[in-house]
């Protein structure tokens, strides 16, 4: 009778801590499903993306409408991501549609300062090649297995990334010429 009584009051202790946990994310393609006025978003992390975005194209999320980069470096502290996601320096936002449904969909990636590497989804989506080297040419963000990550907006021999927050800002002198009143 005795491990009856046991049994039940372990199990009334799961029952009661079950309610204090807080409830599982919502999970869609394997990544934290969020709202952001009314617009999905999918948190995955740098190992799940590819899958994060493969799972979404074989679901009928057929056009890469956007592919970009935020640098946080100046906001530590003053942003949300849900609770399981670890807040990093950069993020990478992929933004999908879903023509069929009239569905849209944007996948955040957190990335460390240290080595922002994510995978390239240009297999999937082809016309990533260009959006994915301008993330690379202006934050320095480096997408494994790019057919061609080279820079596209500033010279091959530009040192630096310039949307990256701690990219020193510099002077160029403007030069002017006289201006002549005389015909």
């Amino acid at each position: 009778m005795s491990d009856e009584i046991a049994a039940e009051a372990a199990e009334d202790v799961a029952d009661a801590a079950a309610e204090d946990a807080p409830p599982a994310p919502e999970l869609r393609y394997g990544a934290i499903v969020t709202d952001s006025c009314g617009d999905t978003v999918l948190h995955a992390s740098v190992d799940d993306y590819l899958d994060t975005v493969a799972a979404a194209h074989a679901d009928g999320f057929d056009q890469l409408i956007d592919l970009t980069a935020v640098d946080y470096l100046t906001y530590a502290g003053r942003r949300t991501v849900p609770d399981g996601v670890e807040a990093g320096r950069f993020e990478v936002v992929t933004a999908l549609i879903n023509h069929q449904r009239r569905e849209r969909i944007r996948i955040r990636v957190q990335l460390g300062a240290d080595d922002p590497t994510i995978a390239t989804v240009f297999d999937l989506y082809p016309g990533s090649e260009y959006l994915e080297r301008e993330v690379y040419d202006m934050f320095g963000i480096v997408f494994t297995d790019h057919p061609d990550m080279t820079r596209v907006l500033m010279p091959e021999d530009w040192v630096g990334h310039p949307l990256r927050k701690d990219y020193a800002v510099g002077s160029i002198p403007v030069q002017f010429k006289a201006a002549s009143n005389q015909r």
